[in-house]
This record gives C-alpha cells, sequence and structure tokens, in this order.
C-alpha cells in the first residue's frame, strides 16, 4: 500500500508572543482617526512628564487655595471712616448681633 507523500514545506505558525506582550491597545489594530483622538492610549508612558504635570497640578491647585483663603480673609473687612475724617479698617458687623 502506499501512502500519500506528504508537501514538504508546510510550516505551522506559532501565535506571536510579541502581540501578547504589548500592553494596552498599543497592539489592537484600530484607524488612524482612533489613534489621533485618543494618543493617550498608544504612547508609552513617560515618567519624568508625569512628575512634572504632577508637581504642576499640584502648585496650581494650591495657588486657587491661596487666593481663596486670602480672599476670604479680606471679605470682612471695609474701610470706615470716623467723624474727623480718618480713615481705618473695620471689620463687618451685623446688625442682628
Amino acid at each position: 500500500m502506499s501512502s500519500a507523500p506528504e508537501p514538504p514545506n508546510i510550516k505551522k505558525e506559532a501565535p506571536k508572543e510579541t502581540d501578547s506582550r504589548i500592553p494596552g491597545l498599543r497592539g489592537v489594530r484600530t484607524t488612524t482617526l482612533f489613534r489621533a483622538v485618543n494618543p493617550e492610549l498608544f504612547i508609552k508612558p513617560n515618567k519624568p512628564v508625569m512628575a512634572f504635570g504632577l508637581i504642576t497640578i499640584t502648585l496650581c491647585v494650591a495657588y486657587i487655595g491661596y487666593l481663596h483663603a486670602t480672599q476670604e480673609n479680606k471679605k470682612d473687612l471695609y474701610e470706615a471712616v470716623d467723624s474727623e475724617g480718618a480713615r481705618y479698617m473695620r471689620r463687618k458687623t451685623s446688625k442682628w448681633d
């Protein structure tokens, strides 16, 4: 009995391991428009830029808090004039107190 000869150059492709090792969406096939609209999903994280951004945001929030605190202190003061014409700063008082 003769058996059919096997084709000589049949190669079985192993699954690509590099595709599964890419984290996030960088390994997924997407359109150029999707990549342009969502670049943060495809760009490798940059630690120095992240640290700079974190420090910048922290300083901005601290500055806004400082402005808010100083405005709170100034809100209760007004410039009063006494009977002799001298000006001085006075805290606002309520007629109900």
